[in-house]
């Protein structure tokens, strides 16, 4: 696998200061659920929409960073500008930084796309496509930097732009996995996994990973499962290809893996309509996604 080079450990890491004899396996609780759900509960009613390159899409990031920030660790803005069909637009990119106490650590990055469609027909509040995964997210840092540190440098990145204005394309979309993968190319880190999170809160939670994502991942990620007692709610679909923001990793040579409900109401008709809002996102979904992911995160940093 071509990873990027890697510099130096934690570069450009937040300061986190925490005993070693803390450092554990990550568990995501049912009081974790209920941050995940009332944080994306929150952001549907404060901002929304939030289309990138708009002011109010450079509200929601602003709001990201605060609760975010609750966690108790440094959170930063990423902002950027970037072409699309409709001119130069400016993005905004919300991440935190967990440096891992391994030798050359590579780095874990967890990512979740904050942004409506600005293409949908009728106004969206993206409650499950964007607001979901951003509140597990945010619970996902606080149970993260309560177990922590742990081996791998791990980064959770709230991204901008994954959303098209007009029609996916070369400049059109994943603007701020992109940027995200630049910025890692330039500082020579080394990526172990990317991992894109994706419409995880539906109440009636079926979680796919596509065919386009790494092989020795789908592995894991159904090891993941059954180790969270959660076999079945899990599927590889290798017949669904489905572009997502891991894919500018993929294409860049990294261990990549898309965690996403692709079947979102009958034929997935809640998908970028006025149906995606929150009755149909629930804490016992976020609470399935959280264990699984930190299942996952588990097997990539302790092999178990």
């Amino acid at each position: 696998m071509n990873l990027f080079a890697f510099r130096t450990a934690g570069a450009a890491a937040a300061a986190i200061v925490i005993s070693a004899a803390n450092a554990g396996p990550v568990s995501f609780t049912k009081d974790d659920a209920n941050v995940a759900y009332e944080t994306a509960d929150e952001l549907v009613r404060e901002c929304t929409p939030r289309h990138a390159g708009t002011l109010r899409g450079r509200l929601a990031a602003n709001w990201l960073l605060d609760h975010a920030s609750r966690c108790g660790a440094d959170v930063e803005l990423d902002t950027f500008q970037d072409e699309t069909p409709l001119g130069q637009r400016t993005f905004t990119n919300v991440q935190i930084e967990f440096p891992g106490t391994g030798t050359n650590a590579a780095w874990i990055v967890l990512m979740s796309h904050y942004d409506t469609p600005a293409t949908a027909k009728q106004p969206c509040a993206g409650a499950n496509d964007g607001a979901s995964t951003s509140g597990l997210l945010v619970a996902l840092a606080g149970a993260i930097r309560r177990s922590g540190p742990h081996p791998d440098n791990i980064a959770l990145v709230w991204t901008d732009g994954e959303e098209c204005s007009k029609a996916y394309g070369p400049n059109d979309g994943f603007h701020g996995s992109r940027r995200l993968v630049n910025n890692y190319r330039e500082q020579g880190r080394r990526v172990k996994t990317a991992i894109c999170l994706d419409m995880l809160g539906d109440k009636d939670l079926h979680i796919i990973v596509p065919s386009n994502s790494t092989a020795i991942l789908k592995k894991l990620a159904i090891q993941a499962a059954e180790k969270a007692g959660l076999k079945g709610l899990l599927k590889v679909d290798e017949s669904l290809v489905i572009t997502d923001d891991h894919t500018a990793f993929q294409t860049a040579g990294c261990p990549a893996i898309n965690f996403i409900d692709f079947e979102y109401g009958p034929g997935n008709s809640w998908w970028h309509t006025p149906e995606d809002t929150m009755k149909h996102v629930s804490r016992e979904s976020l609470h399935k996604s959280g264990r699984l992911i930190a299942a996952f995160l588990n097997i990539l940093c302790y092999g178990k």
